[in-house]
């Protein structure tokens, strides 16, 4: 079983950029997908984007393609959502999941806590 901790969430403008990282303890991420979501005030949590741990390879939503970036540390278990040029509908509760992926197919059993971005205009 993993443990997820983000942090680095805050208070921006918009325009600014900012990095969010997520944590690993208990096992590493191998063999995993790490997916970033998003949660605003009255809508449903969306994916922003996921990183294959093992090869690397990574998917973003369509809103967030071209601003946002995923890159892990291995030797840390850690991985960043760098966000960059952020606008004000970025604004949400960030959160860090990871699961399996089988065949290409994550299941995203674990999560953390989560972490607040505030994009003001």
């Amino acid at each position: 079983q993993v443990q997820l901790v983000e942090s680095g969430g805050g208070l921006v403008q918009a325009g600014d950029s900012l990095t969010l990282s997520c944590a690993a303890s208990g096992r590493t991420f191998d063999d995993y997908a790490v997916a970033w979501f998003r949660q605003a005030p009255g809508k449903d949590r969306e994916i922003v984007g996921a990183v294959s741990w093992n090869i690397g390879v990574t998917h973003f939503t369509a809103s967030v393609r071209g601003r946002f970036t995923i890159s892990t540390d291995k030797a840390k278990n850690i991985v960043y959502l760098q966000m960059n040029n952020l606008k004000p509908e970025d604004t949400a509760v960030y959160y860090c999941s990871a699961g399996v992926e089988t065949m290409g197919v994550p299941s995203y059993d674990y999560w953390g806590q989560g972490t607040q971005v505030t994009v003001s205009s």
